[in-house]
């Protein structure tokens, strides 16, 4: 397998050229960021604000996550499902800065009444159901209910008449699915077990009041690369690593002026993914350098981490093992094997559902070492088969694809279809043809393609589905819906600083810009490829 690029035509290369500079630029751009190209969270914000409000640049934390309530009183983004964490989360805030009076700059009556509209439009979004399969979000709700109603309790906030009838013993209800006592019974556990396991580091924050002085001092200084978890680790924890953790969270908030992303840094994540893409027509061979040293750097014999202090996981260590042989230096994938589930590969050991997109980035991972090690022995060609097999089993009546990483079907499909595209047999074309049907049929009228609106991102994923289908190549329809999908591409990649939506999931959602850019930028080289 070979993805650097070669040059053929005059027109090939001067068109090459741009390209070549626009991922030079943006590989810089990673390179040249250790933390990642990531817009501030608002649940992660609001949850500094509370545990830490004697952590520097609280008032300025607080100003913004006010400027950021919607005209309805909730905050966050997409649909209503996806915005009770960040509302639960900035209300909280509010109100605890309320009962302890640590605000001084920020007079008790704005924020009484940020409160009280935050949560009359929780009163709403508590019926809502339909909840995302986020990150903890099962714990992370109900302890924040929890701990609204708590505050409501106290005299200091009851005095604020601006909450209205929340002054008055009105009180939040858990949100339909949810069971208030499962953050004790988690803490239960951990209590029994003497230790609170990995897995739940980076939520630590749902857990924290219950389970004082239980964690151990903080590796690299952040717990879990959360901002968030670290905040509550600080609170509840012992003296021993303080002083560290209180450094890595300043160092996150420099970085993210005075703000915090949800995980921090993101940066073996976002450099595999933006490697990947920009590999699809070809590496530029500018860029080969510094994606070979990202790989040398990344790919860990004992399986990758997606940041310091979370688990190993078959995800990174999968796309570790694809972009080392992407980049011409192919390294052994014995790493994916603590992931082995039967037919598939957990993400994470101790999963509770499976990925879709994992596993295809797995069978991406194994093709790609097998092409250059055909003499490895029929094992791993059985693995391969296997997960390439669990994957079609998952294929929805559609076409599509879904995951649990990404709120669009656009996004796990591609994966899918990319990883499937590179293996032979009716089975397998079915799947990449329904797919490309699938993709025909949910396009919108401005060209672009999107789960909720029109992104440019889905749309670069949605065009690679069509340009993976040898079955709509020479179809008009085909053909024509890649035409009308151009401009937003063209507009995407050409524009500075284009403002991807958020639509990954962690706690809540978030925005990888950089791995959203390369994404559009290289499905646009590959879409003018093919026009020549």
């Amino acid at each position: 397998m070979n993805s650097i690029h070669r040059r053929t035509t005059r027109t090939r290369a001067d068109r090459t050229s741009t390209y070549g500079e626009k991922a030079q630029e943006l590989v810089a751009s990673v390179s040249n960021d250790a933390w990642g190209d990531v817009r501030p969270s608002i649940y992660e914000t609001a949850r500094v604000t509370s545990w830490a409000p004697w952590l520097e640049g609280h008032e300025r934390r607080l100003v913004w996550l006010l400027e950021q309530q919607s005209p309805a009183g909730s905050w966050g983004e997409g649909p209503a499902a996806y915005r009770l964490l960040p509302t639960l989360a900035v209300t909280e805030a509010l109100l605890s800065t309320l009962r302890n009076g640590t605000a001084a700059a920020v007079s008790p009556q704005r924020l009484a009444a940020a409160a009280d509209t935050g949560l009359t439009a929780l009163r709403d979004l508590c019926s809502t159901g339909g909840w995302p399969d986020t990150a903890a979000i099962e714990i992370l709700v109900p302890d924040l209910v929890l701990l609204i109603n708590e505050h409501l309790n106290q005299s200091e906030v009851a005095a604020q008449h601006r909450l209205g009838p929340w002054a008055r013993g009105q009180r939040l209800p858990q949100p339909c699915g949810f069971q208030a006592a499962l953050p004790e019974r988690i803490a239960e556990r951990c209590r029994a077990a003497g230790g609170v396991p990995l897995k739940l580091h980076h939520t630590f924050e749902g857990i924290a009041r219950h389970l004082r002085r239980m964690v151990p001092s903080v590796p690299g200084g952040l717990l879990g690369s959360s901002p968030a978890a670290t905040a509550a680790w600080l609170a509840t924890g012992t003296d021993s690593g303080r002083e560290q953790a209180v450094t890595a969270l300043t160092a996150v908030a420099d970085r993210y002026d005075g703000l915090f992303p949800e995980a921090s840094p993101i940066s073996v994540f976002e450099r595999l993914w933006v490697a990947t893409a920009l590999a699809r027509p070809g590496l530029p061979t500018v860029c080969v350098p510094s994606i070979r040293t990202w790989a040398a750097e990344i790919y860990d014999a004992t399986g990758v981490r997606g940041a310091p202090g979370l688990l190993p996981d078959a995800d990174d260590t999968a796309m570790a093992v694809l972009v080392s042989a992407l980049a011409g230096v192919p390294r052994d994938p014995a790493p994916l094997a603590a992931f082995e589930a039967g037919d598939h590969y957990d993400c994470y050991v101790g999963e509770d559902t499976g990925s879709s997109t994992a596993n295809a980035h797995v069978l991406q991972a194994l093709t790609a070492w097998l092409s250059h090690r055909p003499t490895t022995g029929d094992a791993l060609q059985t693995r391969r088969d296997g997960t390439r097999d669990w994957i079609l089993a998952r294929q929805q009546p559609d076409g599509a694809w879904h995951d649990k990483w990404h709120t669009s079907p656009y996004y796990a499909t591609e994966r899918c279809v990319t990883a499937l595209s590179g293996h032979t047999g009716p089975t397998t074309r079915e799947a990449v043809r329904s797919a490309a049907d699938w993709v025909l049929a949910t396009q919108r009228e401005d060209g672009s393609w999107g789960v909720w609106d029109s992104t440019a991102e889905e749309t670069a994923y949605a065009v690679c589905i069509l340009l993976k289908s040898t079955d709509h190549a020479a179809r008009p329809d085909a053909t024509a819906a890649l035409r009308r999908a151009e401009h937003i591409l063209r507009d995407a990649s050409s524009s500075s600083g284009h403002h991807h939506p958020a639509l990954w999931h962690d706690k809540t959602l978030y925005a990888p810009q950089a791995m959203a850019q390369a994404e559009v930028t290289a499905t646009l080289e590959l879409l003018l490829t093919r026009q020549l």
